[in-house]
This record gives C-alpha cells, sequence and structure tokens, in this order.
C-alpha cells in the first residue's frame, strides 16, 4: 500500500497465455448495490417521519419538530460519508482479469490477495446487467478447496454461504464482459461447457454458450 492507493503490478503471464480483459468494479454501484445506499436513506428518511409523527403525537410545536427532526442530517451525512469511501477503496484496490486459461480476482485493501480460477473448474457463469449498464458475473466453481464466503466478501454471490460462487461485481459494460468470457471460456476445449445467462436463471449442462441481460 501506498500513500495513494494499492497500485496493482502488471500480469506476468506463462508463454502461450494471453490477457482478454481487465477492469475494476465502479465505485458507484458498489455504493448502490452492495453498501446498500437507498435503504440507508431511506431508513433515514423513515426515522425523520417517525420524529415528526411523535411530535404531532406529543403536541409538541411544529417548529420545534421539525428543528429536532431536522438533526437527523448530521449522523446521515457521517455515515454517506463512510460508505462513500469504502466504496471508493474497494474500488481502487480490486482488479478483476481474465485471460484465454483462468479468471482472476485481486482484491484487498489491507491485506491483498488473489484468487485464481482456472476455466477447467468453472462449471457455470451468469450475468446479470442493471439500467446504468453495469452488471454481476457470479462463476459457479468445482473446485475441492472450499471457499470462504466472509474472505471472499464482496467478490461473492449474495447469500451463497454453503456453494459460494465469487463473483465479478458492479463491473462496466457487463454485457460485452460476458460476451468476451463466454468466448474464452468456449475457445477451451478441456473446460466445461457453462452457460451464460441472466442471473440467477441456471440451465442444464451442455447447452451451448450464450449471453442474455437483465434490466
Amino acid at each position: 500500500m501506498s500513500t495513494r492507493l494499492r497500485q496493482f503490478e502488471d500480469l506476468h503471464l506463462p508463454e502461450g497465455e494471453s490477457l482478454v480483459w481487465q477492469g475494476r468494479p465502479s465505485a458507484r454501484a458498489l455504493l448502490i448495490r452492495v453498501f446498500h445506499l437507498r435503504l440507508v436513506i431511506g431508513y433515514f428518511a423513515l426515522l425523520f417521519i417517525g420524529r415528526l409523527g411523535y411530535g404531532a403525537l406529543a403536541h409538541q410545536p411544529w417548529t420545534e419538530t421539525l428543528a429536532i427532526a431536522s438533526r437527523l442530517w448530521i449522523p446521515l451525512v457521517l455515515v454517506l460519508a463512510l460508505l462513500a469511501g469504502l466504496a471508493l477503496l474497494y474500488s481502487r484496490t480490486t482488479r478483476y482479469s481474465f485471460t484465454n486459461r483462468r479468471v482472476l480476482l485481486q482484491f484487498g485493501a489491507v491485506l491483498p490477495m488473489t484468487l485464481n480460477i482456472p476455466f477447467t473448474q468453472i462449471a457455470q457463469a451468469a450475468v446479470k446487467q442493471y439500467g446504468d449498464g453495469t452488471g454481476e458475473l457470479p462463476l459457479a466453481v468445482t473446485s475441492e478447496r472450499r471457499l470462504a464466503f466472509l474472505l471472499l466478501w464482496p467478490h461473492v454471490r449474495p447469500w451463497r454461504v454453503t456453494q459460494v460462487e465469487p463473483m465479478l461485481r458492479c463491473v462496466p459494460e457487463a454485457e460485452r464482459v460476458a460476451t468476451l468470457l463466454a468466448s474464452a471460456l468456449k475457445a477451451v476445449p478441456q473446460a466445461p461447457e457453462p452457460v451464460v445467462n441472466a442471473m440467477p436463471a441456471s440451465r442444464p449442462a451442455g447447452l451451448s454458450v450464450s449471453v442474455a441481460t437483465a434490466a
């Protein structure tokens, strides 16, 4: 870690292996979908309305009630600043890559880690695209090593604690990235033939690789 944020070194790939795509999650999308910006704002809005209702039931002067309820903006601003900082930190300390042979997830603001997933261990892939163009790409892997949900968070599919699925989260231009990944997977003859489709739907193995998106 430097005084700026950790900068990743260039990948040194074996002979015959080439980089297909590399990118990082969108900080804005992380703030909205990982740190649940809308839920936080909604929670404080409910607190504000509840305080106004309490003041009305207690027959407090309207100006006094409004002044007391308005104090909630201080913790709201502090929480939003904290979440925005975390989203930026996770975005700047994460790099997703895939070559013509594997997927690499490099992450960790304090303790840098790299998850290496060979294409031969990817049983199925999916993509979900949102209206802003970002999206999620979870990977169902077949590995003898058990993946730790908390260790990989937030780069995992939510609520899959027992069958952990690593996930490329909040990726810009998710449809294009999914198409590139599908083509790379299809070009590996010894790898399983995953289906890249709209999350969370799954299909039987053996189908051709395709891409679909979800708004």
